[in-house]
C-alpha cells in the first residue's frame, strides 16, 4: 500500500473540489477524525500494522463523498475508494475492509468490527471535547446554507436528540469522552428551558 500517496491524492481533490460551504465537513475535520482514530486505536490497543493503515485510509477518505454529494455522501466516497485504491497498491479486501468504515459512520452510525467502532466514535470525539461549542457552530452554519436548519433554537433542539440518542462504541472513548458530552447536554438542554 502506497498510504501516503493515497493521503495526498485524497487532500488534494478535498483542497480542490469542496464546496467553501462545507463550514464543518472541510479538510479540517478530515485530519480531526485522523488525528482522533490513531487516539482512540491506541487507547483501544490496536498494534496490528495492517489495521492501523487501514483506518488512517478510511479516516482520510470517509467524508470524501462530499466532493460529489450532500446525501449519501458515505456511498459516494466509497465510489471514490473502491475506484483510486487499487491504484495505490490497495487489495480488493483492503478496500473493501475500508468502505466498511466509511459506511459505518452514516447517521445512525452502524459499526460492526472494533476498526468500524473506531471509525465511528473518531468521527464524533468533539462531542465530548471542550470545543464542542464552537464545532457545532461550523455544523448549524453548513446546515443553515443548505436550508436544513431554521434558526439556533430549531438547532439546539437537534443537538439535544443528537446527543441523547448517541452513545460512543469503544471502551476508552467512552471513558475519556462521555462526561463532557453529558455536560454539553445538560447545557443545551438548560439553554432551551431558558428561552
Amino acid at each position: 500500500m502506497q498510504i501516503e500517496r493515497a493521503e495526498q491524492y485524497v487532500l488534494g481533490q478535498l483542497e480542490n473540489r469542496l464546496d467553501r460551504t462545507l463550514f464543518y465537513h472541510g479538510i479540517h475535520h478530515t485530519l480531526d477524525v485522523v488525528n482522533a482514530s490513531a487516539e482512540i486505536a491506541a487507547s483501544e490497543g490496536v498494534t496490528d500494522e495492517e489495521s492501523l493503515l487501514l483506518l488512517r485510509t478510511a479516516a482520510f477518505y470517509h467524508d470524501s463523498g462530499f466532493m460529489t454529494v450532500y446525501q449519501g455522501h458515505e456511498e459516494a466516497g466509497c465510489l471514490l475508494a473502491r475506484e483510486v485504491l487499487p491504484g495505490f497498491g490497495y487489495t480488493e479486501h483492503q478496500t473493501e475492509t475500508i468502505c466498511g468504515m466509511i459506511m459505518a459512520t452514516k447517521i445512525p452510525q452502524s459499526p460492526q468490527n472494533a476498526l468500524e467502532m473506531i471509525l465511528c466514535d473518531a468521527d464524533l470525539d468533539y462531542l465530548g471535547r471542550d470545543d464542542f461549542q464552537g464545532i457545532a457552530a461550523t455544523l448549524f452554519e453548513e446546515l443553515k446554507a443548505r436550508d436544513m436548519v431554521e434558526d439556533i433554537p430549531a438547532w439546539d433542539a437537534v443537538q439535544v436528540r443528537f446527543l441523547e440518542a448517541h452513545s460512543y462504541w469503544t471502551a476508552s472513548e467512552q471513558k475519556r469522552r462521555d462526561a463532557v458530552k453529558q455536560r454539553h447536554l445538560q447545557h443545551l438542554k438548560n439553554t432551551a428551558r431558558a428561552l
